[in-house]
């Protein structure tokens, strides 16, 4: 059995370390996608940017998967292009969660009901998994993902607006594109916004993990140990 202790790992000082984290923050995002499937399958409406992701993938005919992709690397270069860091999870993040939610998608093992009771069950089910995932995501410490990082990057340049202003105007501004477009709107929708945050703040004191305390390694960064290596 492999054992990884992650306090060592946190800073990805070897090549080693950064080669073990990144299948570590893979697999956390490929199950990250179950947990986003679980809140899709609820059918009570889905999250914010996932009401988005399906409002492009229906209005274009493309599947879930490769909206979320189009996304996530649309909003990857608004990242480059306001100068915010960028680590190679960024790049898993913008494929594997996308992918991974077709993939269970294809294979549909939950499910669909139309008790209420059961749905928003089902949908907390999923923010439990998208809360322990993030866990693993960040604690590989290869960089947010890229609407993390958009988040952030806004965030530092409306200073007079709190963090979690420009986090609602985000999700808002997502959600009504995304239900133009004809994406899922409902109640799952509110709850997603509502719950999502303290869900993922449980998940993290359960495991004793505070998410600031994580210095995010560049991509360049990562460069320079796997350099370091070679010579």
């Amino acid at each position: 059995m492999l054992h990884v202790n992650f306090k060592e790992l946190s800073y990805n000082r070897t090549a080693k370390d950064i080669v073990i984290n990144f299948f570590i923050a893979s697999v956390a995002l490929f199950v990250n996608g179950f947990g986003i499937y679980l809140t899709m399958k609820a059918g009570i409406g889905a999250a914010p940017w996932d009401v988005f992701n399906l409002g492009l993938s229906k209005t274009f005919g493309i599947l879930y998967g490769n909206a979320s992709i189009i996304v996530a690397l649309t909003i990857l270069v608004i990242d480059v292009l306001m100068k915010e860091p960028i680590g190679i999870a960024i790049i898993i993040d913008s494929i594997v969660v996308g992918k991974s939610v077709d993939f269970f998608n294809y294979f549909d093992p939950v499910p669909a009901t139309d008790n209420m009771f059961l749905s928003i069950l089902t949908l907390f089910a999923g923010l439990v998994v998208l809360g322990y995932t993030q866990f693993f995501y960040m604690k590989a410490s290869l960089g947010c993902g890229p609407r993390d990082t958009l988040l952030v990057g806004l965030a530092k340049r409306l200073k007079r607006i709190p963090i979690g202003a420009v986090s609602i105007g985000l999700l808002c501004a997502a959600t009504l594109v995304g239900y133009l477009l004809g994406g899922p709107v409902g109640i799952g929708t509110i709850l997603c916004a509502l719950c999502q945050g303290p869900i993922m703040q449980l998940a993290f004191k359960s495991l004793s993990f505070e998410a600031t305390k994580i210095k995010h390694q560049s991509i360049p960064e990562s460069i320079r140990v796997f350099a370091h290596k070679v010579a």
